[in-house]
C-alpha cells in the first residue's frame, strides 16, 4: 500500500506583513528574514526526496519555493488554485485601518469567516473548494510520492480544517501559520493522517513575530 506524502508551507515574511498591510491576490517581496526562512526551510528538508514543489503563482510564494528547492532538480509548477484568499478593497490597506473602517466585516474575517464578504473578495469556503480540488488531484496524480506545497496563511488553514473536519468558526485557532512552517498530509488507501501542523523546528532562531499574510 503506497503513501503519499504532502508537504504545505506558507511564503517567507514580506515587507507588508511586517507593515500589516493585507496582502490577497497583491504581492509584496520578500523581506531578508523571508529569504531567510526559506534558506532554513530549504536545509530542514535536505534529507527529504521530493519528487515535485507545487507553489501559488503569487511571485511570493514561487520565490519562496524557488530558495527551498536551491540546487535540486525537482520540477516547480505554479498554480493559480494556490493563491491566497482574494480580500478584494482590504488588499493593500493597513489591519488597523480595516478594523477602525469596516469592524463588522474585520470581525466576519477573524470570529465568523463564514460571513465575510467585503467588495471583490472571495469567500473562504470558495478558496477551500478550489485549493482541495487541486490538492486532490495532486494527490491522485504523484501516488505514493512526496511533494511540496507552496501556498498562504488562508490556504492552509481552510486546508488543514478540511482533514480536521474543524468547524470554520474554529478556522483561526491555533496553531499559528508562521512563515515556512511546516504542515505534513500522509494519504494512504484514500485515508488522510496529519502528521505535522504548523512545525518551526527548522528554524535557526526562534522568530515568531511575523504578521498576517
Amino acid at each position: 500500500m503506497k503513501t503519499t506524502t504532502v508537504y504545505l508551507t506558507r511564503h517567507g515574511q514580506t515587507e507588508w506583513n511586517v507593515q500589516n498591510r493585507m496582502q490577497g491576490h497583491r504581492d509584496s517581496a520578500l523581506t531578508p528574514l523571508g529569504v531567510q526562512q526559506a534558506e532554513w526551510l530549504n536545509r530542514g528538508l535536505q534529507q527529504e526526496p521530493l519528487d515535485m514543489i507545487y507553489s501559488s503563482s503569487s511571485p511570493r510564494a514561487l520565490r519562496t519555493a524557488e530558495i527551498v528547492r536551491g540546487e535540486r532538480s525537482i520540477p516547480l509548477i505554479a498554480c493559480d488554485e494556490f493563491i491566497e484568499i482574494g480580500m478584494g478593497l482590504w488588499e493593500g490597506r493597513d489591519s488597523a485601518e480595516i478594523e477602525a473602517g469596516d469592524p463588522e466585516q474585520h470581525h466576519h474575517f477573524w470570529k465568523d469567516p463564514e460571513k465575510f464578504s467585503v467588495e471583490g473578495s472571495e469567500t473562504f469556503a470558495g478558496v477551500q473548494k478550489r485549493a482541495l480540488e487541486k490538492l486532490q488531484d495532486i494527490v491522485t496524480a504523484h501516488d505514493g510520492q512526496r511533494i511540496l506545497i507552496v501556498t498562504h496563511t488562508v490556504v492552509i488553514k481552510v486546508l488543514m480544517a478540511y482533514f480536521e473536519e474543524r468547524a470554520m468558526e474554529k478556522l483561526w485557532d491555533l496553531p499559528y501559520i508562521y512563515p515556512t512552517c511546516l504542515c505534513r498530509i500522509d494519504f494512504t488507501d484514500g485515508q488522510a493522517e496529519i502528521l505535522l501542523h504548523g512545525d518551526t523546528s527548522h528554524y535557526v532562531n526562534s522568530v515568531e513575530d511575523e504578521l498576517f499574510d
